[in-house]
This record gives C-alpha cells, sequence and structure tokens, in this order.
C-alpha cells in the first residue's frame, strides 16, 4: 500500500525532498524533471557554488570557477556560453537546460549589485563601490598586503573591524 496524504494524492517522498531541501543535489534527469515540474530553476547569473553542485556531474572545481567568472563579470547568456567556459560539448550539459535559467543584469542593475573579490581588486576598483570609503579601501589594501587573502566575509569583518551593520551593508557587493 502507498503513503497517502489526507487529500487523497500519493506522496512522494523524494518529491517532497527536492522541494524541501535548496541543497538537494539531483542524482538523474528524473530528478532534475521532477524539479523542474516543482518550479525549481537555478538562476545561472546569480549561482553560487553550491547551486551549481546541485546538477549531476559537475565538480567543485567547475562550480568555483563559474562563480569566479561571474564575479569578474563573464555574462552566461545561454547554454552555449555555459559550455564554452566549462570546455565542454553543449550536448552535455542539454540535460540540464529545463532547470536552468539565464536571465542578463544590466551593471546598473539594483537587482544585482556588482560583486568584487576584495583579494585581488585595485583600490580605485574598492572606491567604485558604495559605502567603501577611502580609508576602507586603503585599509583594506593594507590589511591583505600584510595579513594575506581574506578568507571569506567572518574573516573580512574580523580583520577589518567592521561593525555589523556596516558588513550587512558591503557583503552585498563583495565576492570570495
Amino acid at each position: 500500500m502507498t503513503p497517502q496524504n489526507w487529500l487523497g494524492r500519493t506522496f512522494n517522498p523524494l518529491k517532497a525532498k527536492i522541494s524541501n531541501d535548496p541543497y538537494y543535489r539531483f542524482r538523474s534527469l528524473d530528478e532534475i524533471a521532477m524539479a523542474t515540474q516543482l518550479g525549481i530553476k537555478i538562476n545561472v547569473s546569480q549561482a553560487g557554488v553550491d547551486d551549481w553542485l546541485r546538477l549531476p556531474g559537475i565538480s567543485i572545481h567547475q562550480a568555483r570557477m563559474l562563480v569566479e567568472l561571474l564575479g569578474m563579470g563573464v555574462e552566461l547568456l545561454c547554454l552555449e556560453d555555459l559550455a564554452a567556459a566549462l570546455s565542454v560539448p553543449v550536448a552535455r550539459l542539454k540535460a540540464w537546460e529545463p532547470i536552468l535559467e539565464f536571465a542578463y543584469y544590466s551593471r546598473e542593475s539594483h537587482l544585482a549589485p556588482p560583486k568584487i573579490n576584495p583579494n585581488t581588486a585595485s583600490i580605485e576598483q574598492l572606491k567604485t563601490l558604495p559605502l567603501v570609503s577611502d580609508n576602507l579601501a586603503a585599509a583594506i589594501i593594507k590589511n591583505r598586503e600584510e595579513q594575506g587573502l581574506f578568507r571569506n566575509i567572518v574573516d573580512f569583518k574580523g580583520r577589518l573591524s567592521l561593525d555589523a551593520q556596516e558588513i550587512s551593508q558591503l557583503m552585498h557587493f563583495f565576492q570570495f
């Protein structure tokens, strides 16, 4: 006997898991199809490492590289762009197409503020960000040169002695 809910519909535990776990890693094309039916999409332009790792067959190295490319301003606007970035044939990625959402965001858009890597940015690049004063930009460069690369936003906050309010505003503009 199959489990049923109070509406008399068959309960599918896998469907429930996919629906409720935003980090669920799809194992098959059937699971991607199921996720698509549930309305789940991966926005390519805003995907993080965890989003990419949901796709079957992608490695951590590929996921990190894609996030770095996006952080540098490289636009992935179609499946062909994604295939070129991964150096694989388009046919290999066709199975992912139903769950991928390609979108263009203007650099001036507030929907996708430009993100820069404070480990590689010049002082001029840092000063272009809202809320980054000349003093803060200089402190970022000095700290980076003296203590090495920032590991993440928490390390960044601690090393620069930023308060919670400052970091909550700045974190939208940095990508490590």
